[in-house]
């Protein structure tokens, strides 16, 4: 059993990329850091002897990552305790999670954080697939208070290089379609995000962006969805909201029921028919 105020790395495993996911402090030593500057998927790195300095966070319960769940993260959790939040410390710490090879998320393609912590993306208006996917992935497995912009197409570039926002799904732009992979593909392999999960969430929707329904019997019903979606939203963030339900549900199907069926029975229970 976990220690008291602990939580274990396969409770925790569960809940990321979920709409319950903790927020995640990662209060790893700056040399710690250095040796392996990847983290748990929508971790935030923080001080964790100025808590107080932390940019305001989402009242989700609390869970801090040092790099073995001694005393920096331990020390973390009961501080935030002290403060009024649910915390807890992650057993074994980063170095049982690496050990495990559950998830950790590459930095070097994310864009700088604006002053309150957070990246910026931005993209072309009216959403249909890959530019809610995308969204969906940054917010439950990479930053989950991530600021999504929607503006037209030829204004992009010069939004990204006024806010410090990385484009996407956009021609020309780093995260965009490269031959026959969508934006959605491309964002796992730089973040460094595979999960069987993840990966069959991928097909569905390279095969609903790409006019390729061969690829997924589920990628015909992906593009219905978002069409309609789309026809239903006139508000971007609206839509973006309402695909964000439609994603964390396609996500724990490919996770948890793939295997489970459906139908009509044909007969009341204990009658012959």
């Amino acid at each position: 059993m976990p220690a008291p105020d602990a939580i274990t790395a396969d409770k925790l495993s569960r809940l990321i990329g979920t709409a319950r996911a903790p927020v995640i402090l990662d209060v790893r030593s700056d040399e710690d850091f250095a040796a392996d500057p990847r983290l748990l998927p929508g971790a935030i790195r923080a001080d964790d002897s100025a808590l107080a300095d932390l940019p305001p966070l989402p009242a989700s319960p609390i869970i801090a990552v040092c790099q073995a769940g001694h005393h920096r993260s331990q020390g973390a959790a009961a501080w935030l305790r002290a403060e009024g939040r649910s915390a807890e410390y992650l057993e074994g710490g980063f170095a049982d999670w690496r050990e495990i090879g559950f998830p950790l998320i590459s930095l070097g393609a994310l864009p700088p954080r604006d002053p309150q912590g957070r990246t910026v993306w931005v993209t072309r208006a009216r959403p249909k697939i890959d530019r809610i996917a995308c969204p969906w992935l940054i917010r439950r497995f990479v930053d989950p208070r991530a600021v999504i912009l929607f503006v037209s197409p030829s204004e992009v570039e010069g939004v990204a290089d006024r806010y410090n926002a990385a484009p996407f799904d956009i021609e020309g732009a780093f995260f965009s379609h490269r031959g026959e992979l969508c934006s959605f593909d491309i964002m796992l392999a730089e973040f460094g995000l595979s999960l069987p999960a993840l990966d069959r969430l991928a097909t569905i929707v390279r095969g609903a962006d790409t006019a390729r329904l061969d690829l997924a019997p589920e990628a015909a019903g992906l593009l219905a969805v978002s069409l309609g979606l789309s026809r239903i939203h006139a508000d971007d963030m609206e839509q973006l909201e309402a695909g964000m339900l439609v994603y964390d549900a396609f996500y724990r199907w490919a996770r948890d029921a793939t295997g489970e069926t459906h139908n009509w029975p044909s007969a009341k229970a204990g009658v012959t028919p």
